[in-house]
């Protein structure tokens, strides 16, 4: 299958209904502030945390939407790459990769007028390194929902650094953190792929006795139902605990972080966590179109995991969590700390 990434754009940009910046000023003084934020962002998190990025200071852009669906865009076509491989048969028409292009685009449009800020994981070999390792600002979202909660702009700036920087400390911070989590999605596309190869020829053989043979056909070319069967699959509950667990932490650092350094934090707080159903970032991306994003975790939980570690057996134990893949919870440990304590005891007692 193939996907008309030109059409994806297209569609991604009419949805995004960009407001870009009015004139070079305008975003030449974003950007200033936001390296600025950043760089005092990457401070508090370290000391926060304890994390100090292996992959030197933290670099700022500021985008505007279109900005923003053209990163993701770059970092999307290499995270499907495994499933978007070339299928002679299916290539015979171009209904298939115009199919994935609407809806790839209807996505990344959609969430490029709600995400504010996103720390790029992923890393491309064939591109400059000065272009990668970024903590993106969506400028005109920072900026409007300034406007429409009368936010005061350095605190809320600041705020929303936090966040990013927390999340590029635990995948540049901690060794191993960005390997595994794309060994994670590498895995689950293999899987996906083989699934896919069995599925493809059991509809073949099902297309003849369909009542509806054409939007059979056209249910096959959806990204989305690549991933229906493999729902329950353990590589798919492994990222959601994952990242319910960067998340939590994430949010915790957050609100620990500004403490002190971050006026209205409460408020930024409240109304921010309104939007939390919209997803952010590539990883969001992802699991959105390969329709787990159900599956996920809140937030919530996320944080209730950390704070119940604290409060049982301390920050030091809660942070064995970053010595290996292995400590990281599973998704029933998640919602069950105390498992999690167990079997982490157990390990150090062996």
């Amino acid at each position: 299958m193939t996907v008309d990434w030109g059409l994806a754009e297209k569609v991604a940009n009419q949805i995004a209904n960009r407001a870009p910046f009015n004139d070079a000023s305008y975003l030449k003084g974003l950007n200033e502030s936001f390296n600025g934020f950043t760089s005092s962002a990457e401070k508090l998190v370290e000391t926060s945390t304890g994390l100090k990025s292996f992959s030197g200071e933290a670099k700022a852009k500021v985008v505007d939407r279109s900005g923003w669906i053209r990163a993701n865009f770059s970092s999307l076509k290499r995270l499907l790459k495994p499933i978007l491989a070339e299928n002679p048969e299916i290539n015979k028409s171009s209904i298939s990769s115009r199919i994935a292009a609407l809806e790839i685009g209807a996505v990344l449009g959609w969430m490029s007028t709600r995400v504010l800020g996103q720390y790029d994981l992923l890393v491309l070999d064939n591109e400059d390194l000065n272009d990668q390792d970024l903590v993106y600002y969506v400028g005109p979202n920072i900026c409007a929902i300034e406007r429409r909660y009368a936010f005061d702009p350095d605190g809320f700036r600041l705020w929303l650094a936090i966040h990013e920087l927390t999340h590029r400390a635990q995948f540049t911070g901690v060794p191993w953190m960005r390997e595994h989590y794309l060994s994670l999605v590498k895995k689950l596309l293999q899987e996906v792929q083989t699934d896919r190869n069995e599925s493809t020829k059991k509809n073949n053989s099902q297309l003849k006795l369909s009542k509806d043979p054409i939007s059979s056909r056209l249910s096959e070319f959806k990204i989305s139902n690549f991933f229906t069967s493999m729902e329950q699959n353990d590589s798919i509950n492994d990222i959601a605990a994952l990242m319910t667990l960067l998340e939590g932490h994430g949010d915790v650092i957050m609100s620990r972080a500004g403490k002190g350094h971050v006026r209205n934090q409460e408020r930024f707080e409240k109304v921010v966590s309104q939007r939390r159903k919209s997803a952010t970032g590539v990883t969001k991306i992802f699991q959105k179109l390969i329709g787990i994003e159900a599956k996920l975790a809140q937030y919530e939980e996320g944080e209730e995991f950390i704070f119940t570690i604290e409060e049982s057996e301390g920050i030091d134990f809660l942070n064995m969590v970053w010595e290996h893949p292995d400590n990281l919870p599973k998704l029933e440990e998640i919602k069950n700390p105390n498992l999690w304590i167990s079997r982490i005891k157990k390990q150090k007692n062996e």
